[in-house]
């Protein structure tokens, strides 16, 4: 079974309106012990995100009032930002954005991707913010019950069985036999899939070699 967005997401949604000011955005953060906020228009619509990155900048751009014709376009977008006084101004957009149906291995991926620690989750009807998926609501998948795991595990292993299913700290280990070589893929890869699982070791023995690699023509 996939675990989706909406089984681990917060459901407070962490934002700011588009006009809010820079004094009100690291408020929202410290009271929310978040490193972002969500930009959002009037309809709740997300349209950027401001990140304790974007307001370091306050304190560490050397430059205000002048720009060299020579600066790429980022240093003078870090120019504009450093100077910036609202949400608006300060926001990195467009917001990268999961709906609650977003499976958590995806969402996990995007975040790697994009190297960020929060997302922001909208419905995908109205395109409101409905919620924030942060890092360890992510992590939780890993914390899962072992029985939770376990069954997962069970419901996608081949029939044919019986398989062994043991697991220990997200490492699983799975015995038994088959009668040919290549569907042992067929048992581990698919418990790789399962949500929680972080490693498959596999004692799954077979009857016939039907994967035998020819030797090379000289």
């Amino acid at each position: 079974m996939s675990i989706e967005v909406k089984d681990v997401m917060g459901r407070v949604a962490i934002a700011v309106l588009a006009d809010a000011s820079f004094a009100e955005i690291v408020a929202a953060m410290k009271r929310f012990a978040v490193g972002a906020v969500t930009v959002i228009d009037a309809d709740r619509r997300p349209m950027g995100v401001v990140s304790e990155d974007d307001l370091l900048l306050k304190e560490i751009d050397p430059v205000r009032h002048s720009v060299s014709m020579f600066e790429s376009r980022r240093r003078r977008r870090e120019h504009d930002k450093a100077a910036a006084v609202t949400a608006s101004q300060l926001m990195t957009s467009p917001a990268i954005t999961v709906t609650p149906g977003t499976s958590v291995r995806d969402a996990a991926r995007l975040m790697h991707a994009e190297r960020i620690k929060q997302l922001p989750v909208i419905d995908v009807v109205t395109g409101r913010v409905v919620g924030t998926l942060h890092q360890r609501d992510v992590l939780r998948v890993f914390t899962r019950p072992t029985a939770e795991i376990e069954a997962d595990i069970r419901a996608v292993l081949p029939e044919g069985g019986p398989f062994t299913v043991e697991i220990d700290a997200g490492v699983v280990t799975i015995g038994g036999q088959v009668r040919w070589r290549s569907q042992v893929i067929s048992v581990t890869e698919p418990a790789r899939a399962v949500e929680g699982v972080m490693d498959v070791v596999c004692e799954v023995v077979f009857d016939n070699d039907d994967l035998i690699v020819a030797p090379p023509l000289l």
